[in-house]
């Protein structure tokens, strides 16, 4: 593994309609885990239930896992409050990015907090682009990224969607959306 000094980050993003831009990533962290780099999974949307990637991460000593959302926010009745939580966790996310503790930093839906208008995705993108120390991995996901982020990534992977199984009245189901 390269040391720091010798490693030059990359910034993924991952976006569409399609399923699969978490677990996406949740392979990267793993995979950076397996290789021995400290990981931070800050999660923006998602509530306080539990999932079977936070359960497996507490497995291991080297990933931190922040759950730090309202919930899933296009049923929101306090709009306010879910600008206030993203607002703070992005304050959070840039402590943490700053740290200089973690290898690799995954901000686990913030797409959709700047595509609602919560966070502009000019400040994330200039905070990308000024800020994120040049070795640090970063992974960004979430529907609708911002122009400003899909241009500061090295890599962007939009998913399609083609079919779903939601749409054919099977709910989520417990080891494979959750």
């Amino acid at each position: 593994m390269k040391s720091r000094d010798r490693r030059r980050g990359i910034t993924l993003l991952h976006t569409g309609d399609g399923k699969g831009k978490s677990s996406s990533g949740f392979g990267v962290v793993f995979r950076a885990t397996g290789w021995g780099l400290n990981v931070c999974v800050i999660q923006y949307i998602k509530g306080k239930w539990k999932t079977g990637e936070q359960r497996a991460a507490e497995k291991f000593s080297n990933i931190e896992w922040h759950v730090m959302g309202d919930g899933f926010t296009w049923d929101t009745k306090n709009p306010q409050q879910d600008i206030a939580t993203s607002r703070a966790i992005w304050q959070f996310s840039q402590q943490k990015i700053l740290s200089e503790q973690f290898d690799l930093v995954m901000l686990d839906e913030i797409n959709y907090c700047s595509s609602y208008g919560w966070i502009p995705g000019e400040q994330i993108a200039d905070f990308v682009r000024t800020q994120k120390p040049d070795w640090l991995h970063l992974i960004m996901t979430g529907r609708d990224a911002p122009q400003p982020l899909i241009e500061v990534a090295d890599t962007v992977t939009e998913m399609g969607n083609i079919k779903h199984a939601f749409e054919q009245g099977i709910l989520a189901a417990q080891g494979m959306e959750f």
